[in-house]
Parts: structure tokens; C-alpha cells; sequence
């Protein structure tokens, strides 16, 4: 029996294949994603969740800015006891206002926050930043 005849095989209209079958992808609604947001749409939420739209950004490395920072509120612990501290030494970038702080330190470091400024000196301590301030004097 060839190809042809096969199709033709039943005693109605369809001939054994349904009424949707024979006709491409039908009985199975389609070919790949097809149907995604008809017919198949809870196939979509329940296995494939984040499967559209955008999912994050990512900075070009070269343009990424991280800095290793540190508050106010944690330089007497790592003084220990002496005057002066060296952040910069110890890797750190930046420091920040967050927290309260109580003796008078001498910091140094490359760049610092006007309000870490500010609680330092109001306490009786110095900032000593190491960074280039040039384009603050332009104005």
C-alpha cells in the first residue's frame, strides 16, 4: 500500500486522522513557541518564567566605578587606639558619613564624603585626601 492510499484510509471525511491532524503542525497547535500567548500560555508561566524581556543590565567593565568604602563609625575600631589611621594602605578607597564617631583622628585617605568630612573634624580630627580636587576649583 503506498503513501496515498494510507491517507486515505477510514470511513469518514478524516480518515482515521482526526479533524485537526494531517494539516502540518495542527493537532499538536503548532510548531516550536508557537501558541506561547494563546493557547499555551500556562506551558509558558509554569516552565519558562523569565523566558521574555529583559532580565538585567551589565555596565561595560571599563566604564564600571567600584570603590572599597568605609563609615565613620568604624574607624575607632581600626585605629586601635592610635592617632592617625591610613586607609589607603589598608585598600580602602573611600570613606563614608554613616555612624558616630567620638576621638580625634587623623585619616588619610584617597577620597572622602562631605558629611565623613564633617563628623571627623567636628570631633577634632583631620581628613587627608589623597585625590584630585582640581576640577572643584574651576567654577
Amino acid at each position: 500500500m503506498g503513501q496515498r492510499s494510507q491517507k486515505h484510509r477510514g470511513r469518514c471525511r478524516t480518515n482515521g486522522r482526526g479533524h485537526k491532524a494531517g494539516r502540518g503542525a495542527g493537532k499538536r497547535g503548532g510548531r516550536g513557541n508557537a501558541g506561547m500567548n494563546k493557547h499555551r500560555v500556562m506551558t509558558r508561566i509554569k516552565y519558562m518564567p523569565n523566558h521574555w524581556g529583559m532580565h538585567g543590565f551589565n555596565r561595560d567593565p571599563s566604564l564600571r566605578n567600584v570603590s572599597v568604602t568605609v563609615n565613620v563609625g568604624q574607624l575607632e575600631a581600626m585605629a586601635e587606639g592610635a592617632d592617625s589611621i591610613d586607609l589607603t594602605e589598608l585598600g580602602i578607597d573611600k570613606l563614608l558619613g554613616s555612624g558616630r564617631i567620638s576621638s580625634s583622628l587623623t585619616v588619610t585617605v584617597e577620597s572622602a564624603s562631605a558629611k565623613a568630612v564633617e563628623k571627623i573634624e567636628a570631633a577634632g580630627g583631620t581628613v587627608e585626601t589623597d585625590g584630585d580636587d582640581d576640577w572643584d576649583d574651576e567654577a
